[in-house]
């Protein structure tokens, strides 16, 4: 399935994505298909999503993986597979390890999500915390399968796993035949090459746009240099799409088959994580939640019915409460304030009472007196809030000014 008689890696094609699907029967679930009416009346079309972060390991990723480690040799299942990740494909790549027989060995960097590192034990790998950043790891899991003979199992760059992704492709299909555009997060390209596989295969007037976080971008440079380009340092919250560079494998294929690539910023990321929680009631990392992104930053953009994968669910708890923070900031939910007070007894239970009577939450107060700025009577006070939105935020700091006191920021 994966290789030329040559030795080299030959296209993927829809007949190996329906293998695929065969081999997952009973092993992947057909994840959930959800209609949005929020985002169904922003996009001015039905938007619905497809539930991946519902997936068994919380991810997209066990198609891939599982189809990889089957279509090993007897000789090669023997010796194990090795991978590196810091969360979705090592569980993919442990539970469908575990599932074959297989023995596995999962490096993950040092710092590494908690929930993440024990998720992955459970289903069955042996462990190691080696690098401080995801190279490092993946170095270190490469030099394990030299010395070991152990397969090494890329999570994206190979065409088995291209075509297990893909599978997606033919549910989305399946459960919305109507649909016309179908929005995909891209890191490493692996997903979104095995989706375009299948999707323009059978439906090639259905539009592909595939997602970048700004700061993790490497396809727009990459497509337009003809190559894949190596980008410095990538960053962004969204780390299951954080990759330097794209796949050899899948950058054909998407350069082929995509038709557009576009990025979101962080405050646009944080917001859909925000607005899957509170709207849809699904969990969704930040990779998971690009599209969502792409499609509040510009709903006008996608023709309809739109199809929205939400790739992964797995999100540290500590992290996801930084991003609500940052996407309840970024709404315009939170209003930050400093005032200056006469300090003295009942001053700040007056400020307290005038928050009350324009409805905002107070989250958190700090006192400044030693700033050299004020005066000896007076305090400065800062102000967390939680507000109703960007209006309710400049109706809060008007009422203060009205009540006569002094807004500095």
């Amino acid at each position: 399935m994966s290789f030329s008689t040559s030795g080299t890696f030959r296209p993927v094609i829809l007949d190996d994505i329906r293998g695929a699907q065969k081999m997952l029967s009973g092993v992947a679930r057909m994840t959930a298909m959800e209609g949005s009416r929020h985002l169904s009346g922003l996009v001015g079309a039905p938007v619905h999503f497809k539930c991946e972060n519902l997936q068994r390991t919380g991810s997209f990723k066990l198609r891939g993986a599982y189809v990889r480690i089957a279509g090993l040799s007897p000789v090669e299942k023997a010796a194990g597979v090795v991978a590196a990740s810091a969360g979705n494909h090592a569980q993919g790549v442990a539970l469908a390890s575990s599932l074959l027989g297989v023995r596995s060995t999962v490096f993950m960097p040092v710092g590494a999500p908690l929930p993440k590192v024990a998720a992955t034990r459970e289903y069955g790998a042996d462990v190691r915390m080696q690098g401080q950043v995801v190279d490092e790891t993946l170095a270190a899991a490469q030099e394990y399968a030299r010395e070991t003979g152990a397969v090494f199992i890329h999570p994206f760059d190979h065409p088995d796993i291209i075509a297990g992704q893909g599978t997606v492709g033919l549910e989305i299909l399946e459960q919305c035949p109507e649909v016309r555009t179908i929005v995909i997060g891209i890191g490493g390209g692996g997903l979104a090459a095995g989706i375009a596989v299948a999707v323009k295969a059978l439906r090639p007037d259905v539009k592909l746009i595939g997602v970048q976080a700004e700061g993790a971008a490497a396809y727009p440079p990459s497509l337009s240099a003809g190559y894949p380009v190596t980008i410095e340092s990538p960053s962004t919250m969204a780390d299951g799409i954080k990759v330097g560079r794209p796949g050899d494998v899948p950058f054909k294929i998407i350069g082929d088959l995509v038709d557009e690539v576009r990025t979101v910023s962080e405050d646009a990321l944080s917001s859909a994580l925000l607005l899957c929680l509170e709207r849809a009631k699904l969990v969704v990392e930040p990779a998971g939640a690009s599209p969502v992104a792409a499609l509040l930053s510009d709903p006008r953009a996608f023709e309809g019915p739109v199809v929205a994968l939400l790739s992964g669910g797995n999100v540290d708890p500590l992290l996801m409460q930084r991003i609500l923070r940052h996407g309840m900031a970024a709404a315009g939910r939170y209003l930050s304030l400093r005032l200056r007070l006469t300090d003295r007894p009942g001053a700040l239970a007056g400020l307290l009472g005038a928050l009350t009577v324009v409805d905002a939450n107070v989250l958190d107060v700090g006192h400044v007196r030693t700033d050299p700025r004020l005066g000896l009577t007076e305090v400065e006070v800062e102000l967390h809030l939680e507000t109703k939105g960007p209006e309710h935020c400049v109706e809060v700091a008007a009422a203060l000014r009205e009540a006569g006191y002094t807004v500095l920021g």
